[in-house]
């Protein structure tokens, strides 16, 4: 998220405790030791004065100046705070030491952590990309250097699950890393024993790599499976591998992973976490939920299943309407609502995705500034383009030229078996149809304050709550 999408609390720094990280206010005149993560394991040691008033435009200019990053490519990265628990983009002005203080009150507010997980979280400073960088200005980066840092924080998303993809794109990308590591020029041998070196762990995706377990697991047995997905990165890294003497440029094997990864619409997204409901089995089984994370970048919503790493739902702006409510009793959740076209028995509809969250306020402003931010883009060109690749909520087996009022939103139809391809059947949705004078109820009812927000008046006419929704 970014940190001018929500309210951050007063500075309370007078009203708590120091924690362990952060220093004294008798030192803070001096200069001080300060670390900025990067993705990969490293990180800039900067001395800073002054910290407690430091802002984030001035340590960008050290950090800067420590990675060698060219002008050109010095809006494809920003600050974030991180943990486990929360993540923000910072904005230019904002002091990071002042946030660090203020780390408690937001997890408070914006997650569901418990008190003991709270005092004993801690944020890291991180110089990662930017969540409105353009993936069209990335693609014209040619500086090594800056290349490698967006492989390394998009390696990262791919081998944690992070962004779900199919075998055809883990296999690719693991090829290029191992490409990247050790050359394009190992043998069968060679091939073999740096894959058992290296573990398939550090090329492939954890929940690829380790198995998902279970009775078909134990039949096949580990060794069976493990050579099976080194046979699979070999047929990949035999595509890209070349005599010695003709090697590609290491610009070019970055390129070409980012150019893969560009092909999964959530790449460069923010990510935030919610739960859903599951659909009841049965009268008698009791209402469920599932771990969800929700990721909003300038092309659309995509809502992933974090256990089963596949795509839920997934929605450009020009697809959806979407607000957000407060708990209205003790006990009820922060809700994002996000409306969309659906099916229901062969009628057109708009559905209601309920994503319980106490980071929806978040992810409500997220998604109007990525809005505001695609509609200024002189055209929309740009954002257009980059979002070619985004997925279509169609049911499969239905005509991409759909018109129900509202056409020239489809995308192009993908493969049900794939992670990228939306599962709204599986959804727990609220379904309602507009008949051209009222709205006919035909789940159950929800509070009448939704669709104040939509994307585009001019690509999506919302339906409006009235008083004559029939109860059903």
């Amino acid at each position: 998220m970014d940190g001018d999408d929500c309210n951050f609390p007063p500075d309370s720094s007078d009203d708590h405790s120091q924690r362990g990280s952060v220093a004294s206010s008798a030192t803070l005149s001096r200069a001080q030791d300060v670390l900025v993560y990067i993705c990969g394991d490293s990180a800039v040691h900067l001395t800073v004065e002054g910290l407690c008033s430091v802002s984030v435009q001035e340590l960008g200019r050290s950090v800067r100046e420590a990675l060698h990053i060219p002008e050109s490519a010095q809006d494809a990265f920003a600050f974030w705070l991180c943990s486990p628990l929360l993540e923000l983009q910072l904005k230019a002005r904002h002091q990071p030491y002042k946030l660090c203080r203020q780390w408690q009150d937001l997890l408070y507010r914006f997650t569901e952590a418990s008190e003991e997980d709270i005092s004993q979280d801690e944020p890291c400073l991180q110089y990662r990309r930017n969540v409105f960088y353009p993936k069209s200005k990335e693609l014209q980066i040619d500086d090594e250097g800056v290349l490698r840092l967006l492989y390394e924080e998009a390696r990262g998303n791919i081998l944690t699950g992070r962004y779900p993809c199919d075998p055809e794109h883990w296999a690719g990308l693991g090829a290029l890393s191992l490409a990247l590591d050790e050359g394009t020029g190992l043998d069968g041998q060679q091939f073999s024993t740096t894959i058992r070196k290296k573990k398939l762990s550090s090329l492939l995706p954890a929940h690829v790599a380790m198995g998902g377990g279970g009775l078909l697991s134990t039949l096949r047995g580990k060794s069976s499976r493990q050579t099976g997905l080194e046979q699979n990165l070999m047929a990949e890294y035999r595509k890209i591998s070349t005599p010695a003497g003709n090697s590609p440029e290491p610009t070019q094997l970055l390129h070409q992973y980012l150019n893969t990864c560009h092909s999964l619409p959530y790449y460069g997204c923010a990510f935030f976490f919610g739960e859903i409901d599951k659909p009841v089995q049965g009268i008698l089984q009791r209402a469920k939920r599932k771990a969800v994370s929700v990721g909003i970048c300038l092309e659309g919503v995509y809502v992933m299943d974090v256990k089963e790493k596949h795509v839920l739902l997934g929605l450009q702006f020009n697809e959806l309407s979407w607000d957000h409510s407060y708990p209205e009793e003790q006990g009820d959740s922060h809700i994002l609502w996000l409306e969309f076209d659906g099916d229901e028995d062969g009628t057109p509809v708009n559905k209601l995705l309920k994503i319980y969250s106490k980071q929806a306020e978040l992810m409500s402003g997220f998604i109007e500034f990525c809005v505001e931010l695609r509609s200024a883009t002189e055209g929309g060109a740009a954002v257009e383009m980059d979002g070619e690749g985004s997925l279509s909520q169609q049911p499969a087996g239905q005509d991409g030229s759909n018109k129900n009022g509202r056409g020239g939103r489809r995308g192009m139809l993908r493969r049900q078996s794939s992670v990228l391809c939306s599962r709204v059947h599986s959804l727990n949705t609220i379904s309602y149809v507009d008949n051209g004078k009222e709205i006919k109820r035909l789940k159950p009812k929800r509070a009448a304050s939704f669709f104040s927000r939509q994307a585009s008046a001019a690509a999506y006419s919302a339906v409006q709550v009235t008083e004559s929704l029939e109860q059903g």
